[in-house]
């Protein structure tokens, strides 16, 4: 029981994380290194990734697929909190520290989505 709860929470968390893209894409966009291209593209994507693989979490057939994926995606936006970190004068209203604490956090979200998404097989 608390592994399917602990599930639906994973899964409706990174589905309100992927809608949140389309309700503040400007946030999104700036957060992004200035190296990558088409911000908004990748903004949308990721957002769209995120609420596909949080439905994915709450379907037992397809949660391997959305482990992996989710744990890609993790990957994928992790230079952006890098760059977050590394230039905290462009985010002046989020605290220092939480811009440091998010690289970490990272590793967290992934360790919840590995220990959520698996299935044990009678």
């Amino acid at each position: 029981m608390y592994k399917q709860i602990n599930r639906i929470v994973l899964g409706l968390s990174f589905i309100a994380a992927g809608l949140n893209h389309f309700r503040h894409p400007r946030f999104y966009t700036s957060i992004m290194p200035d190296y990558m291209p088409w911000h908004g593209a990748l903004v949308a994507l990721s957002g769209y990734a995120e609420v596909l693989l949080g439905v994915l979490v709450l379907i037992p057939r397809f949660q391997k697929l959305a482990r992996w994926g989710l744990i890609a995606l993790l990957v994928a936006v992790f230079p952006a909190n890098i760059h977050m970190a590394l230039h905290p004068q462009r985010y002046q209203h989020i605290p220092r520290w939480a811009l440091w604490l998010r690289l970490p956090f990272q590793g967290v979200l992934a360790a919840w989505v590995w220990r959520s998404t698996i299935i044990k097989e009678a």
